[in-house]
């Protein structure tokens, strides 16, 4: 069983992973350039052709990367953690025709009504949150019966080696870059109690594609 924090070590959880992004902001960009380019867009622009229009939410919109890709006559709401991140998103936004209303949130406590959205995406983002499990219960819970739930995510490899490596190596990423490189998203999503509809492996078994939705919304 997963030791989840109590309320004030995850609202220092939660502090911690907000600076650490606020202070890589400026450079994050940069940082992730050569591989955006290489193999980010093409997977996010894959993940956005499976997004219908609709009301959209979008979990940890960082700078923004993912707005070229939304889809026309949709209106997305994209929350971030970092105030600096959104600063940058809110640059990108205004180069762009897309309605985009950017909030300052935390994926884990969403101030949104149940049942709210059509579809939720996030991109890279669970492997930072501090509770990944009350964060994906949190999207779930707002978005509607029947609605998706689309998720980009880079996991633990669970090979002998390469994941103990990846073990061993996460608390120095963590530290600076603020992402755990050993999360076990799949079974994060299940143990969240959100209905898998699809898993597919774009980059071996390190990036994957899981399509969800809220639980008992799966057609029969």
């Amino acid at each position: 069983m997963q030791h989840l924090p109590s309320n004030n070590g995850l609202r220092r959880l939660t502090e911690v992973t907000r600076k650490r992004y606020n202070r890589i902001a400026p450079l994050y960009d940069w940082m992730e350039a050569l591989i955006e380019r290489s193999r980010f867009q093409a997977w996010r622009s894959l993940l956005w052709s499976q997004v219908s229009s609709g009301r959209i939410l979008e979990i940890g919109v960082g700078t923004g990367k993912n707005m070229p890709f939304y889809p026309s006559n949709s209106t997305v709401i994209a929350v971030d953690l970092s105030e600096r991140m959104l600063v940058r998103a809110a640059q990108r936004a205004q180069e762009l025709p897309h309605h985009i209303c950017l909030c300052g949130m935390d994926a884990q406590f969403l101030a949104f009504p149940d049942n709210t959205f059509d579809t939720a995406v996030a991109t890279f983002v669970f492997c930072s949150v501090p509770d990944p499990i009350l964060g994906l219960r949190e999207v779930a819970r707002v978005v509607k019966p029947g609605g998706d739930i689309w998720l980009l995510e880079h996991v633990r490899v669970d090979k002998p080696i390469i994941g103990p490596v990846m073990d061993v190596l996460n608390p120095f990423v963590v530290r600076v870059v603020g992402a755990n490189i050993n999360r076990r998203t799949v079974e994060n999503v299940r143990r969240a109690g959100l209905e898998i509809v699809e898993v597919r492996n774009l980059s071996g078994e390190l990036v994957k594609l899981i399509h969800a939705r809220p639980p008992n919304t799966l057609a029969s």
